[in-house]
C-alpha cells in the first residue's frame, strides 16, 4: 500500500481545475456528473417560494493517485450545517442500529464509569443516550447550532464547533482524551480530509480505538446508489484509500464491519500506528483484498459508472411518464438528502408527484429544494389514497412499508427507484 506524504490541502482554480483533498494530485478524471443541484437539506419555507436558490454542481471526480472519489468544495460547511435539517432521531431503525452499537462497544472495550465517549457530528443525541444510560461519560460535537440544542436538552453535553485539530486540542485541554471515538456518517461530510483524521489523532486515548461508519463506495458503484452524491459529501470512500489517509496521521485500521445501513456501509476500527495490542483481523485483509479484485486500483472501475446512471434516470422517467398518462397519483415519502438529488437530476416536480411527507415537524410545511414539492405530514396519504408512493429514503424501505402497510387497503403500491426501479 503506497502511503501519500505530506498531505496538501485542497486547492481550487477559476478555471475550474481541482486538486485531490487528500494527495494533492490533479483531478482530471470524472467519476459522474450529476448537473447541478441546490443544498439538499435547504428546504424552501413558505415565506421564500417565490426566491431564488442558489444551485450548485455535482461533478464528482476520481483522483488517478489515491482513488479517492470527491466533490470539490463548492459550498462551503458552515453554509450546509450551521443550520440543518436532519435530525437522526425520526428512524427507529436507525435508532435500533445505534443502541445495538453502544452496547457491543461497552462490552468489546470493557468501557464503564471512568471511560470517555465522543461521538463527532453527534447530531440530536441519538447515539450517545445510549452511552449515557450504560453509565458511561460522554461527549458530542455538532457543528449545528440546532440540533445540538435538542442533544442538550436530553443531557448530553456537547460542543458547537466544526471538528478539526483545533477543535480536538480545545477539548483535550477541557475534557481530555477518547477512549473510544466515533463518527457515524461525518467521514464523508469533511472537505479538508487531513485536518479532520488530524484531529482523530490528537484526541485518541493512547489505547483507545476509533470507530467510523461511512457507505462503502463499492455498494454505491455495485447498487448504482449514485442519488447518495449531495453536496453535504464531499468523499465518497474505500477501505483501501481510508487506509491510506488515517496511515498518513500515524493511525492504523485493524478491523472492519460490513453493514447493511445506508445502502452497504462500513465500520472501520483504528488505533494509534504504536498501539501493537489490537492486532489486524483477517476480516479487514479479506476485504482489502477483495477491493483489489474488483478493480477499485484501476481508472477503469470508475469510468463506467455514469452510463448506468444515466440509464437508470431514463427508466425512471419512463415508469413515471406511463403511470401519469395512464391517469394515475403519485406521492412520495420522505424528504432525504439522496430524494432530492434524485429528483433535481431526474427533473422530476409536481408534475409527476404531488406532493412528499415526512415524519420530521422540522420539514413538514416546506418544499423540497430545487422541485418544491410540498413536504406534508404522512397522515396526507391515508387522506389522499394516491396509487404509488415513491420511497425516496430506500434504505429504509422495509420501515416504511411497515409503516404505511395500509396503502395496500385502496390498491396503493410502493417505488423503489435505486436500485432500479421496482414496484412493490
Amino acid at each position: 500500500m503506497t502511503v501519500m506524504s505530506e498531505p496538501k490541502p485542497q486547492i481550487g482554480g477559476p478555471t475550474g481545475r481541482y486538486h485531490c483533498r487528500f494527495c494533492a494530485a490533479a483531478l482530471e478524471k470524472t467519476f459522474v456528473d450529476l448537473g447541478t443541484s441546490p443544498l439538499c437539506q435547504r428546504h424552501v419555507t413558505p415565506q421564500r417560494f417565490d426566491e431564488a436558490e442558489a444551485f450548485y454542481p455535482l461533478h464528482v471526480y476520481v483522483c488517478e493517485r489515491c482513488y479517492l472519489v470527491q466533490l470539490p468544495e463548492y459550498v462551503s460547511p458552515k453554509d450546509i450545517f450551521s443550520d440543518y435539517a436532519y435530525f437522526s432521531s425520526y428512524s427507529q431503525t436507525w435508532l435500533n442500529h445505534v443502541r445495538d452499537y453502544a452496547a457491543q462497544m461497552v462490552q468489546r472495550l470493557e468501557l464503564d464509569g471512568s471511560s470517555q465517549v465522543i461521538e463527532i457530528a453527534s447530531n440530536d443525541g441519538y447515539l450517545l443516550q445510549y452511552f449515557k444510560q450504560l453509565g458511561v461519560s460522554v461527549l458530542g460535537v455538532e457543528p449545528a447550532a440546532n440540533v445540538a440544542e435538542v442533544a442538550q436538552g436530553k443531557g448530553i453535553p456537547t460542543v458547537v464547533r466544526f471538528f478539526g485539530r483545533s477543535t480536538a486540542r480545545h477539548i483535550l485541554g477541557e475534557q481530555g482524551r477518547a477512549d473510544l471515538l466515533l463518527g457515524n456518517n461525518v467521514l464523508a461530510h469533511v472537505p479538508d480530509i487531513n485536518d479532520f483524521v488530524g484531529g482523530m489523532k490528537i484526541l485518541l486515548a493512547e489505547h483507545g480505538v476509533i470507530t467510523m461508519e461511512f457507505p462503502h463506495l463499492m455498494q454505491l458503484v455495485a447498487q448504482n446508489q449514485f442519488d447518495t452524491i449531495y453536496h453535504e459529501h464531499f468523499s465518497y470512500l474505500s477501505l483501501t484509500t481510508v487506509e491510506q489517509i488515517f496511515a498518513a496521521h500515524g493511525l492504523t485500521l485493524f478491523d472492519v464491519e460490513e453493514l447493511p445501513t445506508h445502502g452497504g456501509s462500513l465500520r472501520i476500527y483504528a488505533r494509534h500506528t504504536a498501539d501493537q495490542s489490537k492486532a489486524i483481523t483477517p476480516r479487514l485483509v479479506e476485504l482489502r483484498q477483495r477491493e483489489q479484485e474488483a478493480g477499485m486500483r484501476s481508472a477503469g472501475y470508475y469510468q463506467t459508472f455514469g452510463r448506468k446512471v444515466m440509464e437508470t434516470k431514463r427508466k425512471l422517467l419512463s415508469f413515471l411518464i406511463e403511470a401519469r398518462s395512464e391517469g394515475k397519483t403519485i406521492a412520495g415519502y420522505g424528504a432525504p438528502g439522496k430524494g432530492n438529488t434524485l429528483l433535481n437530476y431526474c427533473g422530476i416536480r409536481t408534475d409527476f408527484i404531488d406532493y412528499t411527507v415526512d415524519r420530521s415537524p422540522h420539514k413538514q410545511g416546506n418544499f423540497l429544494p430545487g422541485t418544491r414539492i410540498p413536504i406534508c405530514h404522512p397522515d396526507r396519504i391515508r387522506q389522499t389514497r394516491p396509487d404509488y408512493v415513491l420511497i425516496l429514503p430506500w434504505n429504509l424501505k422495509d420501515e416504511i412499508m411497515e409503516q404505511m402497510a395500509d396503502i395496500r387497503q385502496w390498491g396503493g403500491k410502493f417505488i423503489v427507484p435505486i436500485p432500479q426501479v421496482q414496484v412493490l
